[in-house]
């Protein structure tokens, strides 16, 4: 790394529907996992506010009170999780959090909105990262009868419009805003293949300097994982297409290696799997087989319907990253070291590393005993050690 990483928690795992309810997670949350890491100079957090409260924080007021928070306890938001739009903590979330996508102009102006929000927020020289939603979910993307092509062509139009934008913002304020597509299992962009296509053939045509400077990846670790990617080969597929990785979600997804187990474990471990199979969110599971067949599945409980117990399942749960599993029950912790590993061989120069376990609200009891805020820390002390290591 050219210079030391920056490393906070994703704001995302609390509500923020209002602007009194983000202050007040701020104050019960952010500022006491600071104490609890007994830091005694600024934290570093991921900031998400839902489209809601970014519009109240356009009233002057408003925004006063949330700088005056931020600053009386020493909290700078690093990054922006510009992915989910709505509530995210709504009963049923699923595939709502991808809407609306980047075919709208509505996508375009709330991710505007948010570089603005950035910069009255930063501190003056700091790069401002904000991830996003990987253009839309498939069955939502032909809408109205549009092509596939031209449904590629809109949302890339809109991101360069996007960079555009943000480019004048810079030559105006010296502020530079990187927005970072972020991959996920299922979506319109699953893969780094995906995003690299994406990438050269509809992004880069419009300027690739200019892509190059405000547009960018956000590489989510447990994504990555749960599509049976190699964290090398999906770090070098950014590095060599010139695509920049903007900020790194440190994330950690539900793995089961049924092939291992005996008929006992097998039957353990469909029963602790079905504990994660709640109804808030969309877990996403891959499946791979001994001839290495893969099969996808776009929730938990399809999988659990059609598949016996057998093979190396990886389901979309975000557990807590110091979590390694029980007897039965493993995850994909390992592939957190081998991302920065991968990130050193290839001398990518991500410095925005956000630790993303917004599931907690739903995450199985004997998993962790502790409060939000204790998980919260131990999370950010394991991270913490784990980089110290590598560079």
């Amino acid at each position: 790394m050219k210079k030391k990483p920056e490393i906070g928690y994703c704001g995302n795992v609390h509500p923020a529907v209002s602007v009194d309810q983000l202050i007040e997670n701020l104050q019960q949350h952010t500022a006491a996992v600071k104490g609890l890491l007994a830091m005694d100079q600024p934290m570093s957090f991921g900031l998400w506010t839902s489209a809601t409260a970014l519009e109240e924080l356009q009233d002057t007021q408003s925004l006063s009170r949330l700088k005056e928070v931020l600053d009386q306890n020493q909290l700078v938001p690093f990054t922006i999780n510009g992915f989910p739009f709505g509530d995210f903590h709504q009963s049923v979330v699923k595939r709502s959090v991808y809407s609306p996508d980047w075919s709208t102009p509505q996508r375009l102006a709330y991710t505007l909105q948010l570089a603005d929000l950035h910069h009255d927020l930063l501190p003056l020289a700091a790069v401002s990262t904000i991830s996003t939603l990987p253009l839309g979910w498939p069955t939502d993307r032909w809408k109205d009868g549009l092509p596939p092509d031209e449904y590629f062509k809109r949302c890339a139009e809109n991101l360069t419009t996007c960079a555009m934008e943000l480019d004048q913002r810079y030559q105006q304020t010296g502020r530079r805003h990187v927005i970072c597509i972020e991959p996920e299992p299922g979506c319109v962009l699953d893969c780094c293949g995906d995003v690299v296509k994406f990438f050269e053939r509809y992004l880069f045509p419009s300027g690739q300097a200019l892509i190059q400077n405000h547009i960018g990846v956000c590489h989510d670790i447990c994504h990555s994982a749960v599509m049976f990617e190699s964290q090398d080969e999906a770090i070098a597929a950014y590095s060599n297409a010139g695509i920049q990785i903007g900020k790194v979600q440190v994330s950690s997804a539900v793995e089961v290696d049924f092939d291992r187990l005996d008929a006992v474990g097998k039957r353990e471990a469909r029963k602790q799997l079905i504990s994660f199979n709640e109804p808030k969110y969309l877990h996403q599971t891959s499946v791979q087989r001994g001839d290495g067949e893969r099969r996808f599945f776009v929730d938990l409980p399809d999988a659990l319907a059609a598949e016996g117990d057998t093979g190396v399942w990886r389901v979309h749960f975000h557990v807590p990253i110091f979590y390694e599993g029980s007897e039965v029950i493993g995850t994909t912790q390992r592939c957190i070291e081998d991302c920065l590993q991968a990130m050193v061989k290839h001398n990518v120069a991500a410095n925005h590393f956000e630790v993303e376990t917004y599931a907690w609200p739903v995450l199985p009891e004997r998993i962790f005993a502790g409060s939000l805020n204790e998980g919260i820390a131990k999370e950010m002390r394991w991270f913490k050690t784990l980089i110290s290591q590598k560079y």
